[in-house]
């Protein structure tokens, strides 16, 4: 499968109007373009919402997941639902699942994400890795939901926006327990071509440094700097740290 690659797009109505109506200097015909632009411009931020495989109903995704040694640990399927559109934004509920290695169903949760005008905004409960989803068991917990932003436009050198995630939750085993997730430096690379085994996208590669404190009784810091690849049109599919790599292996 072949991603969409991150370059500009120019509405045809946009082409023809500043090529046909520019050469005027009437004030009525300034106006009439300005706003033909900007209704164009519109359809085509809501057409790149529609685009993304996590907006569209009833997409399946699968996630494989492999340890700091890079060995097999399991995998994350996420399931897309509930999509609604409301002028400029586009949301939708992501219902996820976490089965380890052997195959066994060891957590599920559901998270939202939203675009709008094309910057996407994933849930960052999503982001919570696999060893953490293990000693949680099936996520309910309280607290605000935090998102994380990935803007439409991107090029590289971009300086992006941090984001922080707290949430009390109750264990597998009943036990209350609370985490805090701050992703902080996010910084775009540049370009690259990145393929899995779902497909080859064209991607920007995503720097930061992730800092997490799992707190069921003693709380300890754990700190990485993490590389993922995010296509535009799609999301992330592929992340690599010092803790593990993930990969989007397979889309139905």
């Amino acid at each position: 499968m072949q991603g969409n690659k991150p370059v500009g797009t120019e509405s045809s109505i946009g082409r023809f109007f500043s090529s046909y109506y520019l050469p005027y200097k009437l004030p009525f015909m300034k106006n009439i373009f300005f706003l033909l632009f900007s209704l164009a411009g519109h359809s085509v931020f809501a057409q790149q919402c529609n685009n993304y495989y996590f907006m569209q109903s009833n997409k399946t995704i699968e996630m494989s997941i492999s340890n700091k040694k890079g060995k097999d640990a399991g995998k994350i399927t996420y399931i897309i639902s509930n999509v609604t559109n409301k002028g400029s934004v586009t949301a939708a509920t992501v219902n996820s699942e976490f089965v380890d290695k052997n195959g066994k169903s060891v957590s599920k949760a559901t998270n939202n994400i939203q675009c709008d005008n094309g910057s996407l905004m994933m849930d960052m409960k999503a982001f919570i890795p696999s060893a953490q989803l293990e000693q949680m068991g099936d996520i309910s917990g309280t607290g605000t939901t935090s998102y994380l932003e990935y803007p439409s436009g991107l090029k590289q050198g971009d300086a992006l926006k941090d984001a922080s995630l707290a949430m009390d939750f109750k264990s597998a085993s009943g036990i209350g327990g609370h985490i805090s997730m701050d992703m902080t430096n996010r910084k775009v690379e540049g370009n690259e071509s990145v393929t899995t085994p779902a497909g080859t996208w064209d991607c920007y590669k995503i720097t930061y440094h992730s800092k997490m404190v799992f707190k069921i009784g003693i709380g300890i810091p754990m700190n990485a700097d993490v590389t993922e690849w995010y296509a535009p049109g799609f999301g992330v599919v592929k992340t690599e740290s010092s803790n593990g790599s993930t990969q989007i292996t397979a889309i139905k």
